[in-house]
């Protein structure tokens, strides 16, 4: 459920007839909506708009001394820039020019200097040559532009088989998967050498199956000293199976993989284990298998390992099945010993937004906790877990660790909702003593921040926006006093394509009380005097939240791009969703159907509609992918007399068809009662088909691996049953996002909004394009 066509024209019913009853009273009014209408929306994607902003970003590679470089967006195209923090300097990183000429002879081909062919390169530690890969070559040239020469084969990794491999902190080799055993790979000579040998399938080392994602990465970290191994051996043997089948002529071929479901009495279990990738020997760490569970997310993560420094010990975290207890243990590397440091329970489910930290010097633990309502941070000590005292305190979560100065004994946090009459959402930085003093903020603009701080913590990169503020980008000093301007967005061509920033709405939930935040979109020809239909775009989380960023973006989906065919498209994040209290975001916990922020979503527009007269209520519809195609479905089902279309993409539309880890972390484990019935039931949507007036459109993805299409199947069986009319799109090929078919679901969701609830006639097979191309 992490993640957002209808049927092909001439074939407009799949199962089942479309609704073609219950005309909207204002059909005979429709406005005429034509292919240019179509067009004009087109131009609101991010295909589009994107390219219309020019700077305004800075991914800074930092070097040793202070001084880092980066790649800058300009009108032309692109330039390399070193900035010199101490001396205050920004400057080209080379001469563009010259480089491109001198490269141009070097490789038999033709460059300009704002385009150059490769957007990443190593500097030389003094600073007179940049080296970086064009195709299949490395090359090396002077800064001065004067002379290229080709050094050889290119060093980036990151295609076919090598993109799965992870390499050690000096970089001199790589540990993979083959087999189900883990191997290294030596990178200077190229030599392999396998460190496993019992690995065998559904029980191999350092693999990555979650059920709803999988892949052949490794999942492993390695010790400081590039020595060790930190990784498990992961018992998939007794875990059931999920199955796809491909749409193809002729016989196709099964898709099975591992994927344990809510309520399974088989799991996938970690064997913990510490390889020594010197000797090629394994120590188990001496606990019994764990669950395939994590402190941050519903995977597990390489976070909720902590090496010590000289890679002699190990601190992990491991979660119950059910989320509600966390265990922090401290593993001898060479032995296998393990001691119990810390355990915290939670009433519904514990969750470490920031991870945790391990200060080895001092034998501490910087431990997340939602224990008082916000997420805050705690200092232990390592030995006996005992509380030492709080570093930071009062509302608004912190969300995460950014530097810790363990000589200076202070740390740098990520925070939300510290800063009042701000967007509660907003991100801002702080810098707080290891004791809970010295509280400081060091990003006071009023926006939303993401920093880059120095190796030397000296100096940060702030980037800052907000949804209708473009980017700014300066250099600070570590109290947070800006040093220099770096970037600034130039957005003057969006704005003169009719681009129009979102609307920050604040509305009250459905409880009366509690604040929500969202975004609102009109057309950019919005007239105050006529009446628009409302459509909302929500996801119930609750591992996240509706809106999404705060920080400006040219293009959020088709939200806006919907809006100018003549709609008020909103996104609210309402109660059950990340980013606020702890109780906020467990509004409803074990309710996940009957309370999946629906009712806020409901209170949201209603208010909008009594605040707004041109915000028409009476025509309401709503549209979600994942998550969001769930309560789509449930809200259609459950309020069949407010919404009147809806469009379920790629829902999971019951958590027990869904992977084990989601359902049981927010719903909690399956109880199964003496009637025959359980504690998902009333969350399943399927079983509230019947209520269905409005129209519907299901869609799915036949290769869906993530939400598998038997989650939509469910309803369409319902439906069926109870003799409703809806509309079905089954895409074949596609998995949880459509690909190729992106577009093409993109217009037909547009096509059922114009329908009905404008009750006019889109335009026939209309194609969106991407920029520049022909029609």
């Amino acid at each position: 459920m992490r993640s957002r066509s209808i049927l092909p024209p001439g074939s407009r019913r799949l199962l089942l007839a479309i609704t073609v009853g219950g005309a909207l009273p204002l059909a005979a009014q429709a406005p005429a909506i034509t292919a240019a209408d179509y067009d004009r929306a087109a131009r609101f994607l991010a295909p589009a708009t994107s390219p219309l902003v020019t700077g305004g970003t800075v991914a800074a590679t930092w070097l040793p001394d202070d001084r880092f470089w980066y790649r800058s967006r300009t009108a032309a195209g692109s330039e390399f820039v070193l900035v010199d923090a101490a001396r205050r300097t920004r400057a080209p990183l080379f001469d563009h020019a010259r480089l491109a000429s001198a490269l141009g002879t070097a490789a038999g081909a033709t460059y300009s200097a704002a385009a150059l062919p490769f957007t990443t390169l190593d500097l030389s530690a003094d600073g007179r040559s940049v080296s970086f890969d064009v195709g299949t070559r490395r090359f090396r040239c002077d800064v001065a532009g004067s002379a290229c020469a080709t050094t050889g084969a290119a060093m980036r990794a990151g295609t076919g088989r090598r993109a799965l491999e992870v390499p050690s902190p000096d970089g001199r080799r790589t540990a993979f998967i083959r087999d189900y055993n883990l191997w290294v790979r030596d990178l200077p000579s190229g030599t392999e050498r396998q460190l496993t040998k019992d690995g065998v399938k559904d029980f191999g080392y350092a693999t990555d199956n979650a059920g709803w994602v999988h892949s052949d990465r490794a999942v492993l970290k390695w010790s400081p000293d590039s020595r060790k191994i930190a990784t498990a051996q992961q018992d998939e043997r007794n875990v059931r199976e999920m199955y796809l089948v491909p749409t193809v002529v002729g016989h196709p071929t099964l898709k099975a993989w591992k994927y344990p479901l809510v309520g399974d009495s088989a799991l996938a279990m970690l064997h913990h284990v510490v390889v020594d990738a010197d000797a090629g020997t394994v120590v188990r760490l001496q606990l019994p298998p764990q669950f395939h569970r994590g402190t941050i997310g519903d995977d597990i993560t390489m976070e909720d390992y902590n090496w010590s420094p000289d890679g002699s010990r190990l601190a992990l975290a491991s979660t119950s099945r059910d989320h509600k207890r966390v265990t922090l243990r401290v593993a001898d590397a060479a032995t296998g010993a393990v001691r119990t440091v810390l355990e915290e329970t939670a009433p519904t489910h514990f969750e470490s937004r920031t991870g945790w930290r391990v200060l080895w010097p001092t034998n501490e633990v910087v431990w997340y906790s939602q224990r008082d309502d916000w997420g805050n941070l705690y200092l232990h000590d390592l030995t006996t877990g005992a509380l030492k005292n709080r570093i930071t305190t009062g509302e608004g979560p912190v969300e995460g660790i950014v530097r810790i100065d363990e000589p200076r004994r202070t740390m740098i946090v990520e925070a939300l909702g510290r800063e009042r009459g701000q967007d509660p959402y907003f991100r801002h930085y702080y810098r707080v003593g290891l004791d809970g003093t010295r509280w400081t903020s060091l990003t006071p603009d009023t926006g939303d921040h993401a920093i880059q701080p120095s190796p030397s913590g000296r100096y940060f990169v702030d980037s800052w926006s907000r949804p209708d503020v473009p980017p700014v980008v300066v250099l600070r000093d570590a109290d947070g006093k800006v040093v220099m301007p770096l970037e600034r967005a130039d957005v003057s061509r969006l704005v003169a394509a009719g681009w129009k920033p979102p609307i920050p709405i604040v509305t009250k939930a459905a409880d009366g009380k509690t604040d929500l935040y969202g975004l609102m979109f009109r057309p950019s020809n919005f007239d105050p005097s006529k009446r628009y239909p409302i459509i909302n775009n929500p996801y119930p989380g609750p591992q996240s939240g509706s809106v999404g960023s705060r920080s400006f973006a040219a293009a959020r989906g088709d939200r806006q791009a919907l809006a100018e065919l003549g709609f008020v498209v909103i996104t609210v994040d309402g109660r059950g969703t990340p980013g606020r209290s702890k109780s906020f975001h467990d509004a409803y916990y074990g309710r996940m159907g009957r309370d999946n922020t629906i009712p806020d979503q409901v209170e949201a527009m209603r208010e909008l509609g009594r605040r707004y007269p041109w915000v028409d209520t009476t025509r309401a519809g709503i549209y979600g992918h994942s998550g969001g195609g769930f309560i789509t479905a449930d809200a259609m089902f459950r309020y069949p007399d407010f919404f009147k279309a809806g469009i379920a993409e790629s829902g999971n539309h019951d958590q027990r068809l869904y992977e084990d880890d989601w359902g049981e972390r927010y719903q909690g484990l399956l109880v199964r009662n003496a009637d025959g019935t359980d504690n998902y039931d009333a969350e399943a949507n399927q079983l509230l088909a019947k209520n269905l007036k409005g129209h519907l459109l299901l869609a799915h993805g036949t290769m869906d691996d993530n939400v598998p299409p038997e989650n939509t199947m469910v309803v369409v069986d319902a439906l069926i049953k109870a003799n409703k009319d809806f509309d079905l799109l089954m895409i074949p090929n596609a998995a949880h996002g459509y690909g190729a078919a992106s577009n093409y679901m993109t217009r037909r969701r547009w096509d059922y909004f114009v329908t009905h609830l404008l009750g006019a006639q889109p335009p026939k097979e209309y194609e969106i394009r991407m920029p520049g191309t022909a029609r």
